[in-house]
């Protein structure tokens, strides 16, 4: 029997194999839940016969007991969905029918899966022959190990979900912020204790990187509480297996539904909400919510969402909470339908903490130009506001049309939010810069960073202002004289073919 592959090595870039095989036969919007529902499969199977073994060992314990799994938080896998039997079902016309039955038995059993996992392998247009071959990747991969490695599952499943937004492109909005943009939002915002709220959480990026800060920075992930909600239907069982895996308990409402007609969550005051709703949303429904108590700073124009999703998340916020919001750059100047009536009386009420334009490129979804909102109900600085430009000074392109955050860039970009509140900052010209609520008022509220930051000081060469002109006066006068030259010889050339200019 061949040695199978562990976690160790490769574990991402074998399971992106097992997409690579489905792509032809369906589209990536598609596959993408064949896969992820498969790796979800395979990991409940896997951790339940690990502790499947152990109950074995132990003369006290009944290895078919889904009590004594559910007490390990452990999810019970019925015989009939344990991978063992997807696997002897790999090559066999009914490999669809086995998956769809085996996923609806785990269904049966955990009452947090109900409703939840993909059950549509069975369906004609997706190709058995190459579902069983992804089923033979799955069996050769270890899903768990012994102690930290069995994180990387998680991980994995995370990296997937990336990897397919790169091919979805424009789609890749619905369910993926890209992981560098999250961690800039979690290390400002700084969620140590308390509940975090998504009011559009995708495939529940935020709170995996909220949960990491906390394991990063020795926190306590039992004075966390996790709070969510999401539209799309697809995109809420994605978070919800994507939770599973991570081993997070959090509630993303008992269905996937709208936040603007269908709050979820009406009564909750959160300690950090954050968000990347859809940019520029239009038709958001405001029609039928025009008297709404949420638009306590003007009500959102019909044309755009985007300070509705700002108020909705407002009115979540608690009295000590604090908020980031990814916005498309327009947020920040716009005066059309009222919001820039609306951003006035936010800044008013003093509840922007700081500004972030991000540099170009950096989603999959889009090209336009986004920014970072950071409000907060009590903040440590009153009347003052920090203002950061990173369009120019951070990040990386990792290909030619994706650029990425790297670790010195977020913990740059922390570290100025943290001087700020500490009241320590020196600005920077060209980076950041401080300004306080009169002097916003004199821009006419608007909050573009570069209103505020100004231009880098150029370093000094050491060369006089007289010298300089006189040396360029001379390059200057050099290149003229070239240019005549090369204009006669081409003169001359031409002339020998008949072409007199």
């Amino acid at each position: 029997m061949a040695k199978k592959d562990t976690i160790s090595l490769g574990f991402e870039e074998k399971i992106w194999k097992a997409a690579d095989v489905l792509r032809g036969n369906l589209s990536p919007s598609q596959y993408k839940n064949i896969v992820l529902g498969l790796i979800f499969l395979k990991y409940v199977s896997d951790c339940f016969d690990v502790k499947y073994q152990e109950f074995l060992k132990d003369e006290y314990a009944d290895e078919e007991d889904k009590d004594e799994y559910t007490a390990e938080n452990v999810f019970f896998v019925p015989a009939e969905s344990r991978w063992s039997k997807i696997s002897e079902a790999a090559h066999t016309p009914q490999i669809g029918v086995v998956i769809d039955n085996a996923m609806i038995a785990i269904e049966r059993e955990n009452d947090k899966l109900k409703g939840i996992l993909p059950i549509n392998y069975a369906r004609p247009e997706l190709d058995k022959r190459r579902l069983g071959e992804v089923v033979d990747i799955f069996t050769n991969v270890e899903m768990v190990s012994a102690g930290e490695e069995r994180d990387l599952l998680g991980r994995t499943y995370e990296y997937c979900i990336k990897m397919f937004a790169s091919q979805e492109g424009k789609n890749a909005g619905e369910f993926y912020t890209p992981s560098c943009i999250v961690r800039t939002l979690v290390e400002i915002l700084q969620p140590f204790k308390g509940r975090v709220f998504d009011p559009c959480c995708g495939s529940g990026g935020m709170f995996v990187q909220s949960l990491e800060f906390l394991k990063n920075h020795k926190g306590n992930l039992r004075e966390i509480s996790i709070f969510g909600q999401e539209f799309n239907a697809e995109t809420w069982k994605i978070a919800q297996m994507n939770l599973a895996i991570h081993g997070i308990d959090a509630n993303l409402g008992n269905s996937y539904a709208d936040s603007f007609t269908n709050d979820k969550h009406p009564t909750l005051k959160a300690d950090f909400v954050m968000a990347n709703p859809p940019f520029n949303l239009s038709d958001w429904g405001q029609s039928s919510l025009k008297d709404d108590v949420r638009w306590k700073f003007g009500l959102p124009p019909a044309s755009n969402a985007n300070f509705a999703w700002m108020q909705h998340m407002i009115h979540h916020m608690s009295p000590k909470g604090r908020m980031g919001i990814v916005l498309a750059n327009g947020s920040l100047s716009s005066q059309t339908g009222g919001e820039g009536e609306i951003r006035k009386n936010i800044i008013e009420a003093d509840l922007v903490e700081g500004i972030v334009a991000l540099p170009s490129q950096l989603f999959y979804s889009t090209g336009i130009p986004v920014c970072l909102w950071f409000l907060a109900k009590d903040k440590p600085q009153k009347g003052k506001t920090v203002f950061i430009d990173a369009r120019n000074d951070y990040g990386v392109m990792v290909t030619r049309r994706l650029r990425e955050l790297q670790d010195d860039d977020i913990k740059d970009l922390a570290d100025i939010f943290d001087e700020f509140r500490r009241g320590v900052l020196e600005p920077y010209p060209g980076i950041c810069a401080v300004a306080t609520t009169e002097e916003i008022a004199k821009q006419d509220y608007v909050l573009t960073p570069g209103r505020y930051v100004g231009i880098a000081d150029e370093e000094e060469d050491g060369e006089s202002f007289e010298v300089k002109v006189s040396r360029l006066s001379t390059e200057i006068s050099e290149l003229f004289s070239q240019s005549r030259e090369q204009e006669n010889e081409i003169r001359v050339q031409l002339s020998k073919i008949g072409i007199n200019l």
